[in-house]
């Protein structure tokens, strides 16, 4: 499999780490890193072929991850994904934390970083000094660095546009972590600019109202809803699914449309 281009090398290499200390930092619940063979990491791999299989001939690049409300888990998802891809695919894959309140995609991954995506947008530092490599190869993260006192005016500038423009001629996938749909309008905005949203939908928690309404919302927000993610399933699932300590046991993705009813 090829390894991250030298391109990505010219972007990240000023910031190469040790592999040993960025293993060490990545999350417990990164499971595809840990145990990519584990019957959780495939279901994560599942979710891939699924979004690559909504068009075959030209499959969505650039994607924004969201749910309705916080603690569904979006960005464990997000980033669970993103390193599916990267160790699956020859391809070369971006994640980045637009969740300028509750950023999680840094710690997930175990980066630290003084400077992110708020530093981008406000023109302290351009992007290949914000880029840092992560121990999976082929993935590469920016995460949120300050919290903004503005994030809802930083998602929707035109800044914000460019960057994803300069982002699609870096990487071949764009991987978005955002903001939960009803409390917030930033996943709207961010999904209008891209290729849709993979909402994600807690069992037991998330009630069919919310769905409907942050459907709405996204369709208000001219974002194309890709599918959907259904996490939180281990209590329906057999033994071995959680005996990793994980709290995401099963994914699916599918399409609804709400007004028809219907898959």
């Amino acid at each position: 499999m090829r390894k991250i281009t030298e391109r990505l090398k010219e972007l990240t290499g000023s910031k190469s780490r040790n592999r040993t200390e960025l293993t060490s930092a990545i999350d417990p619940h990164i499971i595809t890193y840990y145990n990519p063979k584990a019957p959780v990491a495939e279901q994560y791999r599942s979710l891939r072929t699924n979004i690559q299989s909504l068009n075959p001939d030209n499959p969505p690049r650039t994607f924004v991850i969201s749910s309705s409300i916080h603690g569904e888990g979006k960005s464990t998802t997000a980033v669970n994904l993103a390193v599916a891809m990267a160790q699956d695919m020859d391809k070369t894959i971006f994640l980045g934390d637009c969740d300028l309140r509750k950023p999680a995609v840094g710690r997930l991954l175990g980066l630290e970083s003084r400077f992110g995506l708020v530093e981008v947008l406000n023109e302290e530092i351009e992007l290949k000094q914000a880029l840092l490599p992560t121990a999976i190869d082929n993935l590469v993260a920016l995460p949120c660095g300050r919290i903004p006192p503005n994030p809802s005016e930083l998602l929707g500038s035109k800044k914000m546009s460019n960057l994803l423009v300069e982002l699609r001629s870096y990487f071949d996938y764009v991987i978005l972590d955002a903001p939960p749909i009803i409390p917030l309008t930033d996943a709207g905005v961010l999904g209008a600019q891209t290729d849709g949203v993979l909402l994600i939908i807690q069992a037991y928690r998330t009630q069919r109202e919310m769905v409907q309404r942050t459907y709405s919302l996204l369709a208000r927000a001219r974002a194309k809803v890709l599918g959907f993610v259904l996490t939180n399933m281990r209590d329906f699932l057999p033994k071995y699914f959680s005996e990793y300590g994980y709290h995401y046991g099963y994914h699916y993705s599918y399409q609804y449309d709400y007004e028809k009813g219907r898959k």
